[in-house]
C-alpha cells in the first residue's frame, strides 16, 4: 500500500486541503488515464493545461489533485496539494512512487544536438558485450536488457521514465544509458534521477521552435550538467567551443574528448572509408564499423565513458570495433549497379553537413551526389533555407521534399526551403512532394557507382500527415525500388 504523504518526499508544497495520510493507486497527468484513488497532477503545457481536466479527473476517481492554483470549490473528500511547479513535483512523485530506481543503477545521460542515440545505443551494445546487464532509454526504443519497448519521445515523461528504470532495477539491470533531450530537461523529467555521468556531444541549430532563442537552448542542457552530483563526471566535447560553457558551473568530475584540442581522451582519424574509420586512440590503433568525422567523436565519447565507468581501456577499445552501426544512422546498402544508398537521419543543418561533408570525403568525385532531403512541420522554420542552402552545396543534385509535414502544408515548408538556394546552384535542385516519388526520382537518376543520400527521417517508418502516421521506410522503399529498376 502506497501512501500520498510517502511520494510526496522532497516535494516543496506551499499548501494542502485535506489529509495526505491516505493510500493511493497511481500518479497521472493525463486525465484520460485516471482510475480509482488515483492522484492527478495538473501539468500546464504547451498546448494543454491540465488544471481545465481536474474535475474530470475527479470524476474518474482521482482521490488527490496536486496542481498551482487550488480551485475556487473544493471537492468533499478529495485532497488539494498546491505547489509552484508541477511539473518538478511529478519527476519526485514519480521517483519515490517507484522506489527511487536510479539511485540502485549506474545511469548516464547523453545530451547535445546530434550524436545522442549513437552513443547511448553503442554503449549499450559494448556493455552488453562486455558482460552486463544493461538498459537503454532512446529516441528509438526502450531496452530492458534484453526486452524491447518502443519509444514514443527522446526523454519520456518522469512517469514513464521511473517505470522503466524499475523494471531495469528489478531485471538487476547495472548500467543504464539514456538520452535526455533539451524538451526533457526544460520539463523537468530528468529532476529527481540519480546519474553517474553525462555526456555533451555538440551544440548546433535546432529545436528553436521550442526554445525562443539559441542561448537558451544552450543553457537548457547546461543545466543538465549544473545538477550532476559531485561523484559523478561529466565528460564533454572540447572541440565543441559550447563543452566548456557546460562545465562552467558542475561540481562533477570534469573529463574532455577531442580529435583538435587538448583533452583527457584523444584520436586521430587514420583511414576513413565507406567500410569504416581506422582510429588512433591514445596511441592505440582500432579500427571501427561507423563512417566519418562525426562518428569519430562519437567513438571517443564511448571510449571516454566506458573508461569513466571503470571498464579496462584495452578491453573497451577490443569492444568498439566489434559494435554494429544504429538503425538509420548512416546505414546504407549497395545495389546491383553499384549505386550507394545512405539513408541517415540528419535532420539538423550540422548534422546534414556532417553527413554530405563525411559521404564527399569517402567518395572518388567520379560519381555524382545526389540528395533528398525534406524538413518537419510544426517545427523549427528557421532551419529550412539553411538544410537546403547546405544541400545544394555540398551535392550535385539535390530533390526537396516531403519530410513528416504533420499539420503543415508539405508544399509552402518546401518553398521556404527553396529560398535558401543560391542562383548558381538553382540548376542542381528538384522539388517533389511525395516522398516515395523523390526517392525513386533520384534512383532512376542516379548511374553506376553514384551515392543516393536520403536524409531526415532515418530508422522512423512511419510519415506523419496532418496528424496521421502512415507507414514509410526510407531504406525499405529505396531498396525496393532499386532493385526493380537494376534487374
Amino acid at each position: 500500500m502506497i501512501i500520498l504523504k510517502d511520494i510526496l518526499y522532497k516535494v516543496a508544497i506551499e499548501a494542502v486541503h485535506g489529509s495526505t495520510e491516505i493510500a493511493i493507486n497511481k500518479i497521472e497527468f493525463d486525465s484520460r488515464k485516471v482510475e480509482k484513488n488515483d492522484v492527478f497532477v495538473a501539468i500546464r503545457g504547451s498546448v494543454s493545461d491540465g488544471h481545465d481536466y481536474i474535475q474530470k479527473a475527479i470524476e474518474l476517481g482521482a482521490i488527490a489533485i496536486v496542481c498551482d492554483t487550488f480551485p475556487e470549490v473544493f471537492d468533499k473528500g478529495i485532497t488539494y496539494i498546491q505547489l509552484k511547479d508541477t511539473n518538478t513535483a511529478l519527476a519526485f512523485m514519480a521517483a519515490n512512487y517507484f522506489g527511487n530506481p536510479s539511485d540502485q543503477l549506474k545511469l548516464v545521460g547523453i545530451t547535445g544536438t546530434n550524436g545522442k542515440t549513437t552513443i547511448a545505443s553503442l554503449l549499450y551494445q559494448l556493455f552488453k558485450k562486455a558482460g552486463y546487464k544493461v538498459g537503454l532509454i532512446s529516441t528509438v526504443k526502450i531496452l530492458v536488457d534484453n526486452i524491447e519497448y518502443k519509444a514514443t519521445h527522446t526523454t519520456p515523461d518522469s512517469i514513464t521514465i521511473n517505470h522503466y528504470l524499475a523494471e531495469m532495477r528489478n531485471e538487476g539491470v547495472e548500467y543504464c544509458f539514456m538520452e535526455v533531450s533539451s524538451h526533457g530537461i526544460h520539463q523537468k523529467r530528468t529532476e529527481a534521477l540519480h546519474f553517474v555521468g553525462g555526456v555533451f556531444t555538440n551544440l548546433s541549430h535546432d529545436h528553436l521552435d521550442y526554445h525562443p532563442t539559441f542561448a537558451e537552448y544552450r543553457d537548457v542542457k547546461k543545466s543538465f550538467f549544473d545538477n550532476l552530483p559531485k561523484n559523478a563526471f561529466a565528460l564533454v566535447n572540447s572541440d565543441d567551443k559550447n563543452g566548456a560553457i557546460m562545465l562552467q558551473n558542475t561540481i562533477a568530475s570534469k573529463r574532455t574528448y577531442a580529435l583538435k584540442s587538448y583533452a583527457d581522451y584523444k584520436a586521430q582519424i587514420l583511414e576513413n572509408q565507406l567500410s569504416g574509420l581506422l582510429l588512433k586512440v591514445e596511441g592505440n590503433e582500432v579500427w571501427v564499423k561507423l563512417i566519418g568525422t562525426f562518428n569519430a567523436y562519437n567513438v571517443l565519447a564511448i571510449y571516454g565513458t566506458a573508461v569513466e565507468l571503470g571498464l579496462d581501456s584495452l578491453e573497451t577499445l577490443r569492444l568498439l570495433s566489434e559494435l554494429e552501426s544504429v538503425s538509420g544512422r548512416f546505414q546504407f546498402i549497395v545495389s546491383k549497379t553499384n549505386i550507394t544508398a545512405i539513408v541517415d537521419y540528419a535532420h539538423t543543418p550540422d548534422a546534414l553537413e556532417n553527413v554530405l561533408k563525411t559521404t564527399n570525403d569517402i567518395r572518388t568525385k567520379n560519381e555524382q551526389l545526389i540528395t533528398v532531403v525534406g524538413c518537419g512541420g510544426n517545427r523549427d522554420k528557421t532551419k529550412r533555407p539553411i538544410m537546403a542552402s547546405i544541400a545544394s552545396q555540398l551535392s550535385d543534385k539535390v530533390i526537396l521534399t516531403s519530410d513528416n509535414p504533420r499539420n503543415e502544408d508539405p508544399e509552402t515548408i518546401i518553398k521556404e526551403m527553396e529560398t535558401g538556394v543560391s542562383a548558381e546552384n538553382y540548376r542542381k535542385v528538384l522539388s517533389i512532394t511525395d516522398r516515395k516519388q523523390a526517392i525513386k526520382t533520384a534512383c532512376q537518376l542516379a548511374q553506376p557507382n553514384d551515392i543516393i543520400l536520403i536524409a531526415g527521417k532515418g530508422h522512423e517508418t512511419y510519415q506523419e500527415v496532418n496528424g496521421v502516421r502512415h507507414d514509410f521506410d526510407d531504406m525499405k522503399i529505396v531498396k525496393e525500388i532499386l532493385e526493380q529498376l537494376h534487374k
